[in-house]
């Protein structure tokens, strides 16, 4: 589904992708980890289309993203911090991005799965952290796309709501859809992803299952696993 080859990108004199190579065709959930700076962020952005490369490609579904946005319609987003109209109110954003992707969503489900109904009619600047994280998973998975990408989807969620979200991810990677996550969250990642890729430095340091990374570090857990990664790096 998504073929990176070569791919570079700088800011400035800081280079942050430093030739990525990345073949993922396998359905499942994948999760994207590395500290900080390590080019996390940047590498989904360029799949986005949000962040231009200096150099390399990205085809998704063997077609090129570059000066093509039509791609976007097979994808859904849940950024790590989302930026709402402050004057709309949820059910106005709700409608205008269906109105936007000319698609129908299945948010009725959603709503009362995360329990929003008492906020549909109230301005997004009211509400709490954690209920706009609510609305912001709402609006990533009212659309049936084959390709999911959550940036940090556990931020704010009450222990309710993390529960229906996984299961939510347990379902759509039944359908046989791609999911890409970030999180800080270890044990998150641990109990949801079926593989890892680890960035370092701008580079796929790691990839593989948890199993393999633990037999590769020689612990038996998961966060130890990740530390030593970072000491093996830094030796």
């Amino acid at each position: 589904m998504i073929q990176i080859q070569n791919l570079h990108k700088k800011f400035g004199k800081n280079r942050v992708l430093e030739g990525i190579d990345l073949s993922i065709s396998e359905k499942g959930i994948i999760a994207v980890l590395g500290p900080n700076g390590s080019g996390k962020t940047t590498l989904i952005k360029s799949i986005l289309g949000m962040v231009i490369p200096n150099a390399g490609t990205i085809q998704i579904n063997g077609t090129s993203v570059r000066n093509n946005w039509n791609y976007r319609k097979d994808l859904d987003y849940l950024p790590q911090i989302a930026n709402f109209p402050s004057n709309l109110s949820v059910n106005e954003l709700i409608k205008m991005i269906k109105d936007l992707r000319n698609q129908t969503g299945q948010d009725e489900k959603l709503i009362a799965l995360f329990g929003i109904q008492p906020f549909l009619d109230k301005k997004l600047s009211t509400l709490s952290g954690g209920t706009k994280q609510k609305v912001n998973l709402v609006l990533t998975l009212m659309f049936d796309s084959p390709l999911i990408i959550l940036d940090e989807p556990t931020t704010g969620l009450d222990p309710i709501a993390l529960l229906h979200l996984k299961n939510l991810m347990l379902e759509e990677k039944k359908k046989g859809k791609t999911i890409l996550i970030t999180s800080h969250i270890m044990s998150f990642v641990e109990e949801m992803a079926d593989e890892i890729v680890f960035l370092l430095e701008g580079k796929v340091y790691f990839r593989g299952d948890i199993p393999t990374l633990k037999q590769t570090t020689s612990t038996s857990s998961f966060e130890h696993a990740i530390a030593n990664l970072l000491t093996e790096e830094h030796a």
